[in-house]
This record gives structure tokens, C-alpha cells and sequence, in this order.
């Protein structure tokens, strides 16, 4: 098992949902998508693009590492305190969906020990096309895909592609590479879709998070008012 003595790891004992007494408690946003897809790049990004103007946290997933977390940590995209791991130690389905309590447990805690947070992100381990979060999780859910599967990607559907709150389509500077028709992906997309949005991107180019980040702190905005 590959851990960092220093970052704290989370498997059990959810805590109570509420932060305290008259204290709003962050806005919560999974990211979620296969292996590769970019999802931590995306994270990594959305911290550097939110990290002056927002008090931020992190919680990723993996199976048997923190993998995800130490990137995070050695490309210094916040402070070590406010990143935090959870090793599923089985499907990521499970800690994101099923029993989120590891989860619950680990953005809780990061409330308790660096809040009051504006928004914590919560990254899923990789998974397939059916991984959605739970609603007891988090408030929002993105779900990342990328490119390199080819266009046909957006058309098999699935949870994920189907009814996140946001999909991104990642990677775009790969697409001539690999023979990928970033009309078709938006137009299957689009009908898979309605009337949710699709965002597409390249981390590769400068400030290519940046209409994700929007989309965030637009959310961000309507939690802060309700």
C-alpha cells in the first residue's frame, strides 16, 4: 500500500451532515469519469484558477493509494491541510454512491479543521460511463470524459454522460491525433443531453479550465444566495 505518513486517509465513521450551529457548510462538487479521462488534471487546474478568491478543499478516491491526492500535493495546488484521501479499498461506485461515509467523514473533517470552505471537490476514483454520486454526497456532479476513446463516447451514454450536472469533454488538442470529430461528440452529446450542459477542453492550453471554473463558481453564486 503507498501512503504518505503525513496525509490524512479516511475509511469509515461518517459524521453528522451539519457543520454547526447557524454555519453554512461549503458547496460540494464530484467529479467523476473513466481512468484517464483527466479528472485530478481538472482538479489540479480548477484549484490553481479558484485558489486566490475561494477558501477550497479537496477530497480524492482511490482503490488502494492516494495516488491522486500526492499529485495534488506535489504540484502544490493548495496547502497540505486542505487536501485529504479516502482509499475505497473496493469499487469507486461504492464510496461515491453506496456508502459515502468515508467521504461524508473526510470533507467533514476538512470543514472542521481549515473552515469555514467556500467549496470542497470531491474526486471520484476512475470508473466507467454508470458512476454517478450520491445526493447525500455532494451538491453538484461533473463527469469527465476525454477524447482519446474516440467520438463515439458521448452516444453509449450512461449515467454519467446522461445526467451530471455539467460533462467535459477533455483533451481536445488530442482529437486529430486519434481521429476524433469534436462536432459529433457535441452533437451526440447534445442528444444524450438536452438541455444540461457540455463544456469542452484542453489543459494543455493556457487557461484551458477556465470555462469549467465558470460553470463552478456560477453554482457557487446561486448556493451562496439561496
Amino acid at each position: 500500500m503507498h501512503l504518505d505518513p503525513d496525509l490524512p486517509t479516511h475509511t469509515h465513521h461518517a459524521a453528522p451532515r451539519e457543520t454547526g450551529a447557524g454555519v453554512r457548510r461549503a458547496l460540494r462538487i464530484g467529479l467523476g469519469g473513466p481512468v484517464g479521462s483527466g479528472k485530478t488534471a481538472t482538479v489540479a487546474a480548477l484549484c490553481r484558477a479558484l485558489r486566490d478568491e475561494l477558501s477550497l478543499a479537496v477530497v480524492t478516491n482511490d482503490i488502494y493509494t492516494t495516488e491522486d491526492a500526492e499529485f495534488l500535493l506535489r504540484n502544490a495546488v493548495l496547502p497540505p491541510e486542505r487536501i485529504s484521501a479516502v482509499e475505497t479499498g473496493c469499487c469507486p461506485h461504492t464510496a461515491i454512491r453506496d456508502d459515502i461515509s468515508a467521504n461524508l467523514e473526510a470533507v467533514e473533517d476538512l470543514e472542521a479543521e481549515v473552515g469555514p470552505l467556500d467549496l470542497v471537490l470531491v474526486e471520484s476514483g476512475g470508473d466507467n460511463l454508470t458512476a454517478t454520486f450520491s445526493q447525500g454526497l455532494v451538491d453538484h456532479q461533473v463527469f469527465v470524459i476525454d477524447v482519446s476513446g474516440g467520438d463515439k463516447i458521448p452516444r453509449k451514454g450512461g449515467p454519467g454522460v446522461t445526467s451530471s450536472d455539467l460533462l467535459v469533454v477533455n483533451k481536445t488538442d488530442l482529437a486529430p491525433l486519434v481521429g476524433a470529430d469534436l462536432g459529433v461528440m457535441a452533437r451526440d452529446a447534445a442528444a444524450q443531453r438536452g438541455a444540461l450542459p457540455v463544456l469542452f477542453t484542453s489543459l494543455a492550453e493556457p487557461d484551458g479550465v477556465a470555462p469549467v471554473a465558470a460553470w463552478v463558481r456560477d453554482r457557487l453564486r446561486d448556493w451562496q444566495s439561496a
